[in-house]
């Protein structure tokens, strides 16, 4: 549990009941009914539970108490402690969808929080790698002398998050699961960069969900939809060679069917994978680097090559078209940067 949680849990505890009892049935309804991810739920709880310590301060004791002036002092104080306009926007929209689940569920009077505005979130193009730049990090693990120290520190237990106290040392002390290790690295980026997966859905993936003789994996992303992205044969031939030497190696009682393991058998866990990206990035030279990267690589390389806006949004799970449009603009603007240094009257 990290800091911020625990700090959530603390702050949930002390609550008076009927808010208490609210964000919990609240979260039931985000888990059960709406089939939100753990870790969306996890958001959404902890900015109610920011919202009823603030209303809380101000004399609120059940969720009938909430009005538009509590909410908008609530955004006011994070503005003033330096959240970000993301960060209040994302708070201003937790608001709302919990006000307007209250006031279905005859917990509100009104839906006190629909007039509610929050900052427009100010969305940066992404940061991309060049083709050359990706094939140089993908083949890093082949190439380079030993494992970079940040990819295999601090590996956790069948899934659970990593514990420093508890870490590995940066490299397994034993030949052959060092060079397992190796190929786990491999097949990881190969295929997040071969199928744009977000960083959960990679290690999420358990041996059956590879169907090799179609070259695609079945991935479950967010709100629990199924999709079967595909990949090429770089991709393939690190996944053959990751199952029949590396897997074996480090399988264990707590292995079960994952894909992709850590150095102690369990199931690869997210921090240590973006662990990985970020060590042979940093090892190769290459700008700082993030799994999220290499999906924006992968987009824009596939937009770039002529792929069709829809078919880069099947492929990446968006659920609206909007999110993945967002790389064609980074295309545009690396083909006004090839325009102004090539051509004569740029």
């Amino acid at each position: 549990m990290t800091r911020a949680e625990r700090g959530t849990r603390e702050t949930h505890a002390a609550l008076p009941v009927a808010l208490r009892e609210a964000v919990d049935d609240f979260a039931d309804h985000l888990a059960r009914v709406r089939n939100r991810s753990a870790h969306t739920v996890r958001a959404y709880v902890g900015d109610l539970v920011s919202l009823f310590d603030h209303a809380a301060r101000m004399g609120c004791v059940g969720v009938a108490d909430l009005d538009l002036g509590v909410l908008r002092s609530w955004l006011a104080k994070q503005r003033t402690t330096g959240a970000a306009r993301t960060t209040m926007a994302r708070r201003a929209a937790s608001a709302r969808t919990f006000s307007a689940w209250a006031h279905r569920a005859g917990l509100l009077p009104t839906d006190v929080a629909a007039p509610l505005a929050s900052p427009r979130a100010h969305r940066d193009l992404p940061t991309v790698l060049r083709a050359d730049q990706v094939t140089a990090l993908v083949e890093a693990p082949a190439s380079l002398p030993t494992t970079p120290a940040p990819a295999t520190r601090a590996e956790g237990r069948g899934g659970e998050r990593p514990d420093p106290s508890t870490a590995s040392p940066s490299a397994p002390a034993d030949e052959e699961a060092a060079r397992a290790v190796v190929l786990r690295d491999r097949v990881l980026l190969e295929l997040l960069y071969a199928t744009g997966v977000r960083i959960s859905e990679a290690c999420g993936l358990d041996t059956a969900d590879v169907d090799d003789t179609r070259r695609v994996v079945r991935v479950l992303g967010k709100g629990s939809r199924e999709r079967s992205v595909p990949y090429g044969v770089p991709a393939q031939r690190a996944l053959d060679e990751w199952l029949r030497a590396g897997r074996t190696v480090l399988a264990g009682p707590e292995s079960g069917e994952a894909l992709l393991l850590g150095a102690r058998g369990g199931r690869l866990h997210p921090t240590t994978a973006r662990r990985v990206v970020a060590g042979y990035a940093e090892a190769t030279g290459l700008p700082r680097t993030s799994p999220h990267g290499l999906r924006h690589s992968a987009a824009t390389h596939l937009l770039e090559g002529g792929a069709d806006l829809r078919a880069v949004q099947e492929l990446l799970g968006h659920s609206s078209l909007a999110s993945t449009q967002i790389y064609t603009h980074v295309s545009v603007e690396r083909l006004r940067a090839a325009y102004r240094q090539a051509h004569p009257r740029a």
